[in-house]
């Protein structure tokens, strides 16, 4: 993306924005991009810092005042209930020099172990199952590029058609070669890039991902698909592998998924034809309680096919966020320190307290998945006084109305923002921070090449960059190390912290950087970065990829005899994550501005629904209204909501705050709930 200043001079908003040819998306933006520069000047911005009053009502406050409000109740915590009762929640859009310092912030100057993000709603059980196999974690282990040459390429539980529209692109030539995949529930509108030949869309029941998965492998091993050259060489555990597929056979896989026997022997065929191969998981399969091992089970295939790190094939998964691989790198995981080195590590806090300047056990050990930290809200024993920066949890957690309860019970919270969202909202205490084109920095990308953000308007005179908040803060609670509030130093720092990780930046610089260098980390001093993983090795010691048998729980394909439901989630085109940010933009919510319930009509039928009917969906957890959209784009069984939506539309009302035990990613995906009309469509044309 490029933006121009329209007249002499940055002022806020006064740019237009132009796709950029840049690898990714060739001057392609999606909706959402080019509407981006409305939010610059939105009347909604929040441009000083807000307190809450006794009377609920938000008013003007300095920052000296806020700054000290913030040092005496985090002081306040600390004292009464211990440091721990201070807690961080941060996001995957923040910039990697905000992210590292936030992390921190949280451990030296807080002095709390209890920090987390959204990204673990997002990445975390691709990232899980890619450390297990692989030994490190990066989206694509390959530029996004490299796809455009491929013959054949399974698509599993992601959207990009609606999420990532410039990335459409790069399937051109496996839709040409007939041969992209797609495996989802829903007729999705990258389901349909199928049609006419140019592939083959899989639509299993909800849920059922993982036994797709194991009736492929089945195939490629019982009739003779395997890379034995590939899989002696490169990897162990395939002994585990066959026992642990062999009760998948084709025919078992179409009794639970739905998804026919010879279409299942089909796609193992064509995924081991020659031409090139890429298999790629988005949130659709990961967003579960055992998301961790339905994400394995895709690279258990990909590594019996031979594919990652082998030339025109590979594995890889789709970050969500818009820096969702840089934002989990360097510290704001409960269980991470910069350069994606484990907290647990002594090598590792070694290495980082010393570059922070201060004694090893002056780093706080693991804290708690986002989940539990979210869960623990306003409790006697957890987090009494919370900050929250670049996510709105009153919206995109699961069981959003506890989590809700849980802000509402906090001694005291802190939301960093530029809007007021939903969490502003219940914040005592609102800081206006900056927007993406008001800040300078780097995201790191989905296939982790690290790229500069540059200021291009000048921000709101009230606003603050998180950088410089968190500096004055240091200050004011008597922080060991420096907490400096200029990006290029914090950049410069993060380099130094993250040497010898996994996720290594100490070669780059902004000067590299602005001059256009592609830098793929890891990038150690002295090398030319690492545009494609693996190679020659995986990162194990023993340089072995692992293939780790999985398997469904008994339970997990039980059908639902009660009437209900499955309740799947997902984006839309128009909107990102809440909302926040999209539903303030006149275009895209005049296309979609409210909760739509997608249907099958022979279920909605069932029901007495009809199009445009208002209705409610329900569960033990709450009830959510919507209105009707009868579709077959899902199945009977299944329904879907959007996650855009706050109040009475929000779809996390319904979602389950069961965890997977392995990555702590919730029970998003799939849910189960009853609908009923709520009342009769109206009698004029509802537009769908």
């Amino acid at each position: 993306m490029t933006l121009t200043p329209s007249v002499p001079g940055p002022a806020p908003g006064s740019v237009e924005v132009s796709g950029r040819d840049f690898p990714t998306n060739r001057g392609g933006l999606c909706r959402k991009g080019w509407t981006s520069t409305e939010l610059l000047k939105h009347p909604d911005r929040v441009r000083e810092p807000l307190l809450k009053d006794d009377d609920g009502v938000h008013r003007p406050i300095g920052w000296d005042r806020a700054l000290e409000l913030i040092r005496d109740r985090v002081l306040e915590t600390r004292a009464r209930y211990g440091a721990d009762a201070v807690g961080v929640f941060g996001g995957g859009g923040l910039t990697n020099e905000k992210a590292y310092l936030l992390g921190k912030f949280a451990r030296l100057a807080l002095r709390t172990s209890r920090i987390d993000y959204n990204g673990r709603f997002c990445m975390s059980s691709a990232a899980a199952a890619g450390n297990r196999a692989f030994g490190l974690d990066r989206g694509l282990p390959f530029p996004l590029a490299d796809l455009d040459s491929a013959r054949t390429i399974l698509m599993l539980g992601s959207n990009t058609a609606d999420t990532m529209p410039p990335f459409v692109q790069h399937l051109q030539g496996a839709r040409d070669a007939g041969g992209l995949i797609v495996v989802d529930p829903r007729r999705s509108a990258t389901a349909e890039l199928t049609s006419e030949g140019r592939g083959r869309h899989l639509q299993p029941a909800p849920k059922t991902d993982l036994a797709v998965l194991l009736g492929l492998t089945h195939v490629v091993i019982t009739v003779g698909l395997v890379d034995h050259a590939y899989v002696d060489r490169r990897t162990k555990g395939y002994d585990a592998i066959v026992r642990s597929v062999m009760p998948w056979w084709p025919e078992r896989v179409q009794a639970v998924t739905g998804v026919p026997a010879q279409l299942i022997r089909e796609t193992a065929h064509r995924l081991a034809e020659p031409g090139g191969t890429y298999i790629l998981t988005g949130r659709g399969i990961e967003q579960h309680a055992n998301g961790t091992d339905t994400a394995t089970a895709a690279i258990n295939l990909a590594l019996l096919l031979g594919l990652p790190g082998t030339p025109g094939n590979g594995y890889g998964t789709l970050t969500g966020q818009g820096n969702g691989q840089g934002g989990r790198e360097h510290g704001q995981k409960a269980d991470q320190l910069p350069g994606y080195r484990k907290i647990t590590d002594p090598a590792a806090r070694a290495h980082v307290a010393g570059v922070w300047g201060v004694p090893e056990e002056a780093i706080p050990g693991p804290g708690l998945p986002a989940v539990e930290l979210l869960a623990s809200l306003g409790r006697p024993d957890g987090v009494r006084c919370l900050f929250v920066h670049g996510a709105n949890v009153a919206v995109s957690a699961p069981n959003a109305s506890t989590v809700l309860a849980g802000l509402r019970s906090l001694d005291f919270l802190v939301v960093c923002d530029f809007f007021r969202s939903e969490t502003a909202a219940e914040a005592d205490l609102i800081l206006p921070v900056l927007q993406w084109a008001e800040e300078e920095g780097t995201m790191t990308n989905l296939e982790g090449r690290i790229l500069r953000r540059r200021a291009a308007v000048a921000p709101p005179p009230g606003a603050r960059s998180e950088l410089w908040i968190m500096a004055r803060l240091a200050e004011l609670l008597e922080a060991p190390s420096s907490f400096p509030e200029d990006p290029e130093t914090v950049f410069t720092e993060l380099c130094a912290a993250s040497a010898g990780g996994l996720a290594d930046y100490s070669g780059m610089d902004y000067a590299m950087l602005d001059d256009g260098v592609p830098a793929y980390w890891p990038y150690p001093a002295g090398s030319t970065g690492t545009p494609r993983l693996f190679t020659d090795r995986f990162a194990h010691p023993d340089g072995r990829a692992v293939l780790h048998p999985v398997a469904p729980p008994s339970s997990a394909f039980s059908r639902a005899a009660d009437g209900t439901l499955a309740l799947a989630t997902g984006r839309l085109l128009e909107h990102y994550q809440s909302g926040t940010q999209t539903r303030r933009v006149g275009d895209l919510l005049a296309t979609s501005s409210g909760q739509r319930l997608e249907i099958h009509p022979v279920t909605a039928a069932g029901l007495g629904i009809v199009d445009g009917a208002d209705v409610e969906i329900s569960n033990d957890r709450g009830t959510v209204t919507a209105r009707a959209r009868l579709s077959t784009a899902v199945r009977p069984d299944t329904v879907f909501l959007s996650f855009h939506f706050p109040g009475a539309g929000n779809a996390n009302v319904l979602t389950s705050s069961e965890t997977d035990p392995i990555s702590g990613m919730p029970e998003f995906k799939t849910t189960r709930v009853s609908v009923r009309v709520r009342r009769p469509a109206q009698t004029e044309a509802v537009a769908v």
